[in-house]
């Protein structure tokens, strides 16, 4: 029940950033921002005696790391940095549960869009002289597309949706910040980003310890 409650204030705080928090004062935005990922990970907190335990600390790790994203994205090197370690965390996590190999044509379907993402968003950015910040795209871009491999390859439907949501909010990001505006950008982008996280958090509910047992046997 407690677990539920938890989930329940995650959706309503996300829901009160989304809609409701003006964009200043700044330090109110930011804390109503980060509220969500705080309940995600007492979420996933709760969970660490019943399930996976190397699964869970990985998680918890990455939603931490990807707070300190939210929490420093205004300074977009520094808070890229953040949830670039998140995402590595999120890989971690993504393996200690993996059941087998992908299909190799979604393995080039990923690459295929990572190459296209790069050539559109970093080339962009390299256009403008700004050789740091496109290296950094680069970087994160094979990151974020390597958490999306890792993911497939547990074959819960749950981490896989979390993680395409996560690739679909930061590929609008970068479009509206590197490209061009897209109407609605920020519901967006933060919308599909919550969502993406309380399916990581909700995916240590389906990894116990039992049932790890059993699929060793």
């Amino acid at each position: 029940m407690k677990k539920l409650y938890l989930i329940a204030l995650v959706i309503f705080f996300s829901i009160l950033y989304i809609f409701f928090i003006p964009e200043q004062p700044f330090l109110l935005k930011i804390s109503f921002k980060i509220i969500p990922i705080i309940l995600m990970i007492i979420f996933v907190y709760l969970q660490r005696d019943s399930n996976n335990p190397a699964f869970s600390k990985w998680l918890l790790l990455g939603l931490f790391f990807c707070m300190l994203g939210d929490a420093t994205i205004r300074w977009f090197l520094l808070g890229l940095s953040f949830f670039l370690v998140g995402h590595i965390c999120y890989i971690v996590a993504f393996f200690k549960v993996k059941m087998k190999a992908i299909n190799p044509y979604i393995a080039i379907f990923l690459l295929t869009y990572g190459m296209l993402m790069v050539a559109w968003i970093a080339g962009n950015i390299f256009r403008t002289g700004n050789y740091v910040l496109g290296i950094a795209v680069c970087f994160y871009i094979a990151v974020i597309l390597t958490m999306g491999w890792s993911a497939l390859q547990t074959y819960s439907h749950i981490i896989i949706l979390g993680a395409f949501s996560f690739i679909f909010s930061d590929s609008i990001l970068a479009i509206n910040m590197f490209i061009t505006d897209i109407p609605m950008s920020d519901i967006l982008i933060m919308t599909s980003y919550y969502s993406a996280q309380l399916f990581f958090a909700m995916s240590t509910l389906k990894y116990s310890v039992a049932r790890k047992k059993v699929l060793e046997l």
